[in-house]
């Protein structure tokens, strides 16, 4: 998830080859998580506790990105693909999600409209790129799906964890960050009209509130341990500078695609800054 957002900013930004670089390294990791993925059948009992948990969406909106990059790269029908392994992943993990959630939940709970919204974010860049116009509907269904599981989730959602979370805390603005991303994409497929920009701009404005928010929390409470979590952080980080960038084009509002480029460098540097402790935690582990 982290990777491959970071690499579409860095696509949208201009840096070709970075983007091509991060996406490749997406796709290895993506492969080496979907074989630890299909591992679990082998037990039954850790079947139904991994795929209950939040994290298992990560597939769900790790394939949907993954999608997202390849559609970029002028691979449409690949993408097409991976749409559909991550509808099938949304439908058969997302209800036992949902039916094991417990008051109050971690940030990691917001994986609920994470997952759903970025069905709906590769099925509107499809309907563009294949073309199939098709695909605007069951987008626009997921994207008013999401933001319903949003407010279901805010409800339940334990907001010490903005001072003492471990990283998912941040997944609380992240996952308004790809609704706005998922608006920002049917506006464009539908050239633009009104409401659709009024919505993507609102969704945006929350959006970069709580990313305000967030980082005064990390600057009164700095978490500066490693922790596998982080990973977390920097998925909104760089899915916040994507959706500003794209926002700006979709609904004519020039400086957000200047706000969202500056927002993309604090992505970057939180990937290399998480992927720095990742190899240095293995190393030590694998000296252990």
């Amino acid at each position: 998830m982290a990777t491959g957002i970071v690499s579409v900013g860095l696509h949208l930004a201009g840096f070709l080859w970075a983007a091509r670089v991060l996406l490749g390294l997406a796709a290895a990791l993506w492969v080496a998580l979907a074989v630890t993925f299909c591992a679990l059948f082998g037990g039954a009992g850790r079947w139904r506790e991994e795929t209950s948990a939040p994290a298992a969406l990560t597939t769900v909106a790790g394939t949907g990105v993954l999608g997202d990059g390849v559609a970029m790269i002028s691979r449409p029908v690949a993408a097409a693909v991976l749409l559909a392994l991550t509808a099938a992943l949304w439908l058969a993990l997302l209800p036992r999600v949902l039916g094991n959630l417990r008051w109050p939940v971690p940030g990691a709970a917001y994986m609920v409209t994470v997952a759903t919204q970025a069905v709906a974010v590769l099925a509107a860049t499809l309907a563009v790129e294949l073309p199939a116009r098709w695909l605007l509907w069951p987008s626009g269904a997921m994207l008013v799906l999401g933001l319903l599981l949003y407010v279901l989730v805010l409800a339940r959602f334990d907001f010490g964890e903005l001072v003492g979370g471990a990283g998912d805390h941040w997944v609380v603005g992240g996952s308004l960050s790809i609704s706005a991303l998922a608006f920002a994409k049917v506006t464009l497929a539908t050239d633009g009209p009104a409401p659709l920009a009024w919505g993507t701009l609102a969704v945006l404005a929350v959006a970069l509130t709580w990313y305000a928010v967030l980082v005064v929390c990390e600057v009164l409470r700095p978490r500066t341990a490693y922790d596998a979590r982080r990973w977390s952080t920097v998925f909104p980080l760089g899915m916040t500078a994507v959706a500003a960038m794209t926002a700006g084009r979709a609904c004519g509002v020039p400086w957000l695609g200047t706000l969202g480029e500056a927002l993309l460098w604090p992505a970057a540097v939180a990937w290399v800054a998480v992927a720095a402790g990742a190899v240095r935690h293995a190393v030590a582990s694998a000296s252990s």
